[in-house]
């Protein structure tokens, strides 16, 4: 919620508050697998803190096509179940959650961009895999770092 009011005092929505800080890390959602870690956004200011200032060169980031949703980053091993619980991830924390057989990129974020002008959260994206998955929440819970 703070960050949230946050960015709507930087893109003068809001009137900015004295007392008011920025947190210097968002917080989001963690997931753990064996040799791997799934972190996921779930605004524009994790997203971007996510895509842009924590994610490294080599690891994958996942996002649904051709809809609003979370960032997704997979850091560590690259296993058939760390991208498929990932996709979940991307599928389930989207506006097309409720929807069947939903399409998710994923590419290394080296080759993710800023769109210049727009929010840090807006991204083009080249070199892209595509995975087709159903949003599961039962196979997300068995996966949440506690």
């Amino acid at each position: 919620c703070l960050e949230i009011k946050a960015e709507l005092e930087d893109y003068g929505y809001l009137k900015k508050t004295k007392q008011m800080k920025k947190a210097k890390i968002p917080l989001f959602d963690t997931y753990k697998l064996i040799d791997s870690t799934i972190y996921v956004g779930k605004n524009n200011v994790q997203n971007a803190y996510l895509t842009h200032k924590f994610a490294k060169g080599n690891d994958l980031w996942f996002h649904v096509k051709d809809a609003p949703g979370s960032h997704v980053i997979l850091q560590g091993e690259i296993s058939e179940e760390a991208i498929r619980l990932a996709a979940n991830l991307a599928a389930y924390h989207s506006k097309l959650r409720l929807s069947s057989s939903v399409a998710v990129d994923y590419t290394s974020v080296k080759y993710i961009k800023k769109i210049p002008g727009r929010h840090n959260c807006f991204v083009t994206y080249t070199n892209q895999h595509t995975i087709y998955i159903d949003p599961d929440i039962e196979i997300i819970k068995q996966y949440k770092k506690k």
